[in-house]
């Protein structure tokens, strides 16, 4: 019997991650629309159910750098496997729970099993993949999908079988999934990889710590703005287009599915810009498009509305290819894992700041126009402070700088 291909592995190690991120995204804002049912059902205020999320979308950051180090230190591809099957159990709880407690408990757990996918599934594709900013661009396109697919799958099975298959499906998909890639592996056709497939260039470490500090404050805006925006989409949609999708949750899931859908293939756009241009070029103007799209949406209603939450949501998915790179090209090849993780603790855990903040906002006002103002400030920060980023080569220049790589596979795009 011939030996598993590393070729192989590598390129089921990538395509396991893209499927992940799809999984992840879809599982984490399941809740965000099915608590428009739980509303009527429960018969309790949006701000009170809304905050049963908090405690999971902070394990989705407080997670993250234990994961990361986990998959750094022990296996990526076996905490791949854990993050399937800890995300599908929690899916599946929330699915069964009689009340807010056991909701609480259960959305806890879905949301600790997937703050393992960001810095492990990132960090393990990164080693795998040849074509760095297409496969991250392939991984943004994924994700996207998830992100989009949440609002419809979870509005749609909600109408239709009621709210608890909106959590049960989706979290089966997860448990087949972990099941799978847990046979890959103990048959030898998924292994782990302990050196990139295609190395790097060493940056100077004054750069490293200037990076270092840059991105912090970048990511840090960035998660506000895009948790924000996925915490009160629906909720903004169902109150300012004034009944023109409908008053169920499938016509207000569908109308979010469709804003996030044209933000996937601008992320595979996104990708192969990375491998062309200068990172930090396409991550300012990135940051600086959001900055007057977010003031137009605290103001705006109807179908203008959509248009504008779709441009946000455009140039922040654009801009994630880069954002990326950045901080794999400032973070030694040891500690990605780790690196990737404190990145998801600044932006996944801005996600029960962010979750604070949309309570808090509506409580005191009734509507999201302070929310939004907020987020204008915030996108206008993110943008001054990327252009502090060190100057950069093309990455065509930087990668013909370094060495190649000696692995007996050629990877995966």
């Amino acid at each position: 019997m011939s030996a598993p291909s590393p070729d192989l592995s590598a390129r089921l190690s990538v395509g396991f991650s893209w499927v992940g991120h799809t999984m992840m995204h879809i599982t984490a804002a399941l809740y965000l629309t099915v608590v428009l049912a739980l509303e009527r059902e429960w018969n309790l205020p949006y701000d009170e159910l809304i905050r049963l999320w908090t405690l999971g979308s902070l394990m989705i950051g407080v997670g993250a750098p234990l994961a990361g180090w986990l998959g750094d230190r022990w296996s990526d591809s076996r905490m791949m496997a854990v993050f399937f099957l800890l995300t599908g159990a929690g899916s599946v709880a929330a699915g069964l729970a009689d009340g807010p407690h056991a909701l609480w408990l259960g959305l806890a757990v879905l949301g600790l099993g997937a703050s393992i996918y960001h810095p492990v599934g990132m960090s393990w594709m990164v080693k795998n993949a040849v074509n760095r900013g297409k496969a991250l661009g392939y991984l943004g396109l994924f994700g996207s999908l998830g992100v989009a697919l949440a609002g419809v799958v979870a509005g749609g099975l909600t109408e239709v079988f009621g709210w608890r298959s909106a959590f049960l499906l989706p979290g089966a998909v997860c448990l087949l999934l972990g099941v799978a890639l847990a046979v890959c592996i103990a048959m030898g056709v998924v292994q782990d990889r302990h050196a990139d497939v295609k190395p790097q260039p060493k940056p100077s470490r004054g750069d490293v710590i200037r990076a270092f500090v840059v991105l912090s404050v970048t990511m840090l805006c960035a998660g506000l703005m895009f948790n924000a925006m996925q915490v009160v989409l629906p909720k903004l949609f169902g109150e300012r287009l004034h009944g023109l999708v409908g008053e169920g949750t499938f016509g207000i899931g569908g109308l979010v599915t469709l804003v996030y859908l044209t933000a996937a293939v601008p992320q595979l756009i996104g990708g192969h810009l990375a491998d062309r241009y200068p990172l930090k070029r396409i991550y300012a103007l990135c940051l600086l498009w959001q900055t007057p799209m977010m003031a137009a949406l605290a103001v705006l209603s109807g179908f203008p509305l959509v248009g504008a939450a779709g441009l946000v949501i455009i140039a922040s998915q654009v801009q994630i290819p880069a954002e990326n790179l950045l901080l794999s090209r400032y973070t030694p090849d040891r500690h990605r894992g780790l690196a990737f993780g404190a990145k998801f603790i600044l932006s996944f855990g801005a996600g029960p700041l962010a979750v604070q903040m949309v309570a808090y906002f509506y409580e005191q006002s009734g509507e999201f126009v302070t929310l939004y103002a907020t987020l204008t400030v915030l996108a206008g920060i993110a943008f001054l402070a990327a252009l502090l980023l060190p100057g950069d080569r093309t990455p065509a220049t930087a990668d013909a700088a370094a060495q190649p790589a000696a692995v007996p596979a050629g990877g995966a795009d």
